[in-house]
């Protein structure tokens, strides 16, 4: 192993090392700095040489596919050896377009090893998404199944796709298994050349362009492996679909960082059932899903299961989990959930890790090589206020280059010496952090500041609610009142007792001033790719329909009760 991939499995044992001591961590990690780095041919096939450890296991479809180290490394090779033949280069850009499928992995080291930067592409996006896609980020090259080829236009670039059949015009994946199991570099990649770029899940506004380089991103999942708390030989299993950027926080970098094996699957439509026994089948060690996954799970008799399970570590990613959902699960199963927070631009910075002393509703602390600060309108540090990463004295590892061709916006987020996340959060005098809303989502009723989150945690405490999302509803009184959209267990029937219980159960969780005032029961709650309720679309929604006077479907205002007074508290 060259001095680099030294430098990188130094920093990642002193993770290891202190994984359950939050403040050794601190003390002791620092990021190497480094001028040279290709994790896949540096860490990766180093690693993985004559290691028949499994590193991958594909669940779905009736089938279990497995894939040791060694496995993965050589035919990374092969994959990369036939891109180049198809004329792939170092810089060029390759769209990636398929669901969890062993090639995925294979054509994402290959991608490194070539130095070509590659886009994790949804299943869901469309031939308008993906045209617009590889004009912003000029990629030419694509990988996909037979079933999405359609939706690319000519490229002028290499087309594969991986299966057993080939559309016109295009090149067949296994072509590169006849190619040698070795692959040579052209040249060594610089730390800072471009490795991923990422399209953020646009919850406001179109989908920015994420640019994180070599040495950078996968050196930046240190943190993300030392949240989630994996180890060596542990099995993996984070429930996420290629596309969002969490698919290679948590299924590519961080458990192949520390040697794990990483199980992923694919369902049709989501079924707890079939995830629980996914789990007890293939000894999950440690496991991550999104807040509507674990909200969807509590929906079943987890108590049965604890017998079945080998989880040591869970945790939770995307948006903050609700209380009432961790409490459920540790009641059933013994472990407790850990929240984590980073984006799209970021690995995890603010968590709690294994070992952590917890506290209700925290977010956790920074990260070992990460320092926070919390920022005011004024860009002076308060307890709360915008989560901000200082840049100095060092930049930290793992921060986003910056924005494809949008100097004005990379600018505008790395101001003042600080990476600017746009999310709000609170900080307790021992420095733990609780999540308070996107800028852009809390807000101002009768002049109190809201946050959506808050009263969706106190919503989804009723035993029939689901899911829920708070937006401002205007009023012509308050300026605004707290509206929430509500989704419910399947069998309830919505009547105007059931909201008015809703009512009488929120005013007694409740201050006065936080209150929802106005309910409305829908079938789902609009998100992104990623799962992050879209709450500015409810916003824009809601004030489409206060501007025409008109009341949803399903929806229920405070003042159709005249009575709930005499029940709140």
């Amino acid at each position: 192993m060259n001095a680099s991939g030294q430098a990188f499995l130094a920093a990642r044992d002193t993770l290891i090392k202190y994984r359950a001591d939050y403040a050794q961590a601190v003390k002791h990690f620092t990021w190497p700095r480094l001028e040279h780095f290709n994790w896949a041919l540096d860490y990766f096939d180093e690693m993985a040489r004559g290691n028949e450890h499994t590193a991958l296991v594909i669940v779905g479809g009736g089938t279990t596919r497995t894939a040791t180290f060694a496995h993965m490394a050589k035919r990374s090779a092969q994959v990369a050896n036939h891109l180049r033949q198809l004329g792939v280069k170092r810089g060029d850009a390759i769209m990636l377009m398929m669901g969890n499928e062993p090639e995925l992995w294979e054509t994402m080291l290959a991608a490194i090893k070539l130095g070509a930067p590659f886009i994790p592409c949804s299943v869901l996006l469309t031939p308008k998404d993906l045209a617009d896609r590889m004009q912003r980020s000029g990629a030419r090259h694509v990988v996909t199944v037979p079933e999405y080829a359609e939706r690319f236009t000519a490229s002028g670039g290499a087309r594969v796709c991986v299966g057993a059949k080939t559309p016109a015009g295009w090149m067949n994946h296994n072509a590169a298994y006849q190619l040698p199991e070795a692959f040579k570099p052209d040249g060594e990649t610089r730390a800072d050349d471009a490795m991923i770029y990422y399209f953020t899940s646009g919850t406001t506004s179109q989908p920015k362009l994420v640019v994180q380089t070599h040495a950078s991103y996968p050196m930046g999942h240190l943190t993300t492996m030392y949240w989630v708390g994996m180890k060596p030989g542990d099995v993996h299993f984070n429930l996420s679909s290629p596309g969002w950027a969490k698919h290679a926080w948590s299924s590519f970098f961080a458990p192949w960082n520390a040697e794990a094996t990483i199980v992923a699957m694919n369902m049709d439509r989501f079924d707890a059932k079939v995830l629980l026994q996914c789990l007890a089948d293939q000894h999950v060690a440690t496991f991550c899903a999104p807040p509507t996954v674990w909200r969807m799970m509590i929906q079943q008799d987890l108590k049965a299961w604890k017998g079945k399970l080998a989880l040591r570590e869970l945790v939770s990613a995307g948006e903050p989990l609700n209380p009432e959902v961790i409490a459920r699960v540790r009641d059933a199963w013994g472990v407790t959930i850990r929240d984590g927070y980073g984006q799209t631009e970021t690995p995890a910075i603010i968590a709690n890790s294994p070992g952590q002393k917890l506290k209700e509703g925290s977010v956790g602390r920074p990260m070992p090589g990460f320092h926070i600060e919390l920022l005011d309108g004024d860009g002076k540090t308060a307890d709360e206020g915008e989560v901000s990463i200082a840049l100095t004295p060092e930049r930290p590892v793992g921060l986003m280059q910056g924005y494809l061709q949008d100097a004005e916006r990379t600018a505008k987020v790395m101001r003042g010496g600080f990476y600017h996340t746009g999310d709000v959060a609170m900080r307790d005098k021992d420095g733990w952090f609780t999540y308070v809303g996107r800028a852009d989502d809390v807000f101002k009723a009768s002049d109190y500041r809201i946050s959506p989150f808050e009263l969706e945690s106190v919503m989804i405490t009723h035993p029939d609610i689901v899911e829920a999302a708070v937006v401002p509803s205007p009023d012509p009184v308050r300026t605004s009142v707290p509206k929430a959209f509500v989704t419910v267990k399947a069998g309830t029937q919505i009547t105007p007792e059931f909201a008015r219980a809703v009512f009488v159960f929120e005013r007694k969780e409740l201050a006065a001033y936080k209150r929802v005032r106005r309910i409305q029961f829908v079938d789902d709650l609009p998100k992104t790719i990623s799962g992050k309720i879209r709450r500015v679309q409810l916003r824009a929604d809601e004030a489409e329909r206060r501007a025409a006077n008109q009341r949803g479907e399903h929806e229920f205002l405070e003042e159709d009760f005249p009575d709930l007074k005499q029940e709140s508290k």
